[in-house]
């Protein structure tokens, strides 16, 4: 099974950017979208369904806004849109195709940069999902844009970016908490390198000059560790100011 999960920063415009050609290039069997910021019909989902997917949308209530998705060649089991908080739930920021043995979640971790209002709704999110995933039975695959980097190695500048939005002590720590779940980060089971990131800034030509952040994950159950045939994070991939990220599970 090839997944791919990524943050395409609204699909319009993505679609715009030659997005459709590119999955078709790519041929995956799962795509985990966040950020889609649209409503269902204003886009031509047939598109989509047109390259063998079956498709799940979970908007935001607010127009433009945030915005989950799974599209997937095989018909899941059971298709669950939020986790049963209206406050969450209204932001589009989670959703969930069940299969026999495995469960994948699409999420849009909410980002605190904009101010402290915002911090502080990020950081009761964190709280929920995490209370959320521990009472999940099945094995599954937490994909999306969780908007922490996790340690050092995941930024370009760890010194100044300490009391960053993404990169606090208490957002590592929960992290950190969330595996201990009992889940691996499956791009540094395989790739241990540093200067590997997922979201530049569209500011300061921080994509050409690489300075960029990784926040972007697969994080997988680790009872499916041995399953893991391979990661990638596909930096040569232009529709965002994100780039996908890609499992392979055999």
């Amino acid at each position: 099974m090839k997944i791919i999960s990524y943050n395409i920063n609204g699909i319009r415009a993505a679609i715009k950017k030659g997005l459709l050609e590119w999955i078709k290039r790519a041929n995956p069997d799962v795509i985990c979208f966040q950020e889609i910021k649209a409503f269902k019909d204003q886009f031509n989902e047939q598109l989509f369904l047109d390259l063998g997917f079956y498709c799940f949308w979970h908007s935001a209530q607010k127009k433009g806004y945030s915005g989950v998705a799974i599209l997937c060649k095989k018909k899941p089991n059971k298709v669950v849109y939020g986790m049963d908080d209206e406050k969450i739930d209204s932001e589009g920021r989670v959703i969930k195709i069940e299969y026999d043995n495995l469960s994948i979640y699409s999420v849009y971790f909410p980002s605190g940069s904009s101010g402290d209002i915002r911090q502080k709704y990020k950081i009761g999110f964190l709280k929920k999902f995490l209370k959320f995933i521990k009472n999940q039975k099945q094995s599954i695959l937490v994909s999306g844009d969780y908007n922490i980097c996790h340690k050092s190695i995941d930024i370009h500048d760890p010194i100044r970016n300490k009391n960053s939005s993404g990169f606090l002590p208490e957002e590592r720590k929960w992290m950190s908490d969330f595996l201990d779940l009992g889940f691996i980060d499956t791009f540094r089971e395989k790739n241990k390198l540093p200067n590997q990131y997922s979201w530049w800034s569209y500011r300061a030509l921080s994509r050409q000059r690489n300075k960029g952040w990784r926040i972007d994950y697969h994080m997988l159950s680790n009872t499916f560790s041995e399953k893991i045939k391979d990661t990638a994070i596909l930096n040569d991939v232009h529709h965002s100011d994100h780039c996908p990220i890609y499992l392979e599970l055999i």
